[in-house]
């Protein structure tokens, strides 16, 4: 299978009545902007693989094949220049489900730390896994164009309790748009090292750079780092295939894989003496390994796409909506916009939603540092997105 064949990203494919909840939650008269899931169709590779798997017709329990770890492995390395063995992956439905079974493993008699504001899942943290939720907010820091967020170490470290016991990351950060640099990291990784606080690192964005700056992996950057921290992928952000339920996490401290797995024995794993194997889907490591294989052409021109989806909304945002800030954008697809000095009579999405009859994320549900912001998803046809922001012009301008 190969990737030769070129997707045209300005074709617009109607998603309604397929089952699509970003097309189908908010009604047919509103342009959904809001969870992030593509409005692209996945590589050709990907289509391949799985109607080549769907025509075998027989869908009994499967095991991934070991290709999908080799594909894994060497995409460590080539990305990342990052060594890790087969064995260090664990399969799982969903990062969600590895973050509240890191949660569980090592956190059930105390507390995990967030940086807010920060993807709304990681907020249900405690109620999800039994554990306390402690919140660190990251710095608003206003630029030339815009915003973006900066770390206050002191203020990370001094929310650091005896009670601590694991820091969720978010790199890239989701709804933020950073990519952590490696100073930034290697000091996050310092002081959970220094406290004896494991690590749980969501990068399920890491191949969605849209700025200069690469990602890095906090685990690739020291084996003291590495011994204390689980790292989530996926190809569901970057290949657009969230529905397919495929992810996995890298562990590369053999006793703190067997905590994390026995944290999802049953739910996400099967554990015998005997052997052991996980519940994911087939459809989901079929479409993973010919995503790894054979979808980084498409994946470029996805790229490409969306930077100038986030060039264009950025500039139609500053010359039409000027009361309206922009985050500055180096990864995801997100775009995080602050409404505050709008003035808007409810909460910025409400409003959008009502006036606009476009539905983007709510700030507030990222923690109570959103309060005034939207997150709008770009991962969407040029002409799509720019009537959405036609349509949040004119309802600005009649206030």
């Amino acid at each position: 299978m190969t990737d030769s064949v070129r997707t045209n990203l300005d074709e617009f494919l109607e998603r309604r009545g397929s089952g699509c909840a970003k097309w189908t939650y908010y009604g047919d008269d509103v342009i959904p902007m809001w969870v992030a899931d593509m409005d692209f169709p996945v590589a050709p590779a990907i289509t391949e693989a799985l109607q080549e798997r769907v025509s075998h017709g027989i869908f009994g329990y499967t095991m991934p094949s070991d290709n999908i770890k080799t594909l894994i492995v060497q995409r460590m390395q080539n990305l990342y220049n990052w060594e890790i063995q087969p064995e260090d992956i664990v399969y799982l439905p969903g990062v969600i489900a590895g973050i509240n079974m890191m949660a569980r493993a090592v956190a059930q008699d105390g507390a995990v730390l967030i940086q807010t504001p920060v993807y709304a899942p990681f907020h249900k943290t405690d109620d999800w896994s039994r554990t306390d939720l402690q919140k660190v907010p990251l710095t608003y820091t206003g630029t030339d164009d815009g915003f973006t967020y900066t770390i206050d170490f002191a203020a990370f470290e001094a929310a650091i309790t005896p009670e601590t016991k694991m820091f969720l990351l978010c790199n890239p950060h989701n709804p933020l748009g950073r990519m952590w640099t490696e100073e930034e990291l290697c000091r996050m990784g310092e002081i959970c090292a220094a406290r004896d606080v494991y690590i749980c690192s969501d990068e399920i964005h890491c191949d969605l750079i849209l700025g200069e700056r690469g990602h890095l992996p906090i685990a690739s950057i020291s084996p003291d780092f590495a011994e204390r921290t689980i790292t989530l992928m996926a190809p569901s952000k970057t290949f657009n295939v969230p529905g397919l339920g495929f992810s996995f996490a890298i562990v590369q401290d053999a006793d703190l894989r067997e905590r994390f797995t026995d944290a999802g024995a049953g739910i996400t794993v099967m554990k015998f003496p005997e052997r052991e194997f996980s519940l994911v889907n087939m459809m989901g490591h079929t479409a993973a390994e010919a995503a790894y294989r054979d979808g980084h052409a498409w994946l470029e021109d996805v790229l490409d796409y969306l930077r100038a989806n986030r060039d264009f909304a950025q500039a139609y945002i500053r010359e039409y909506m000027q009361p309206l800030k922009t985050a500055t954008l180096e990864g995801t697809y997100l775009l995080w916009i602050d409404c505050r000095e709008a003035n808007l009579p409810t909460e910025p999405g409400e409003f959008f939603r009502e006036h606009a009859k476009v539905a983007l994320n709510e700030g507030s549900g990222f923690g109570e540092e959103g309060i005034g912001f939207v997150r709008m998803n770009l991962a969407c046809t040029r002409d799509t997105l720019k009537t959405a922001l036609e349509q949040m012009r004119d309802a600005l301008d009649a206030l």
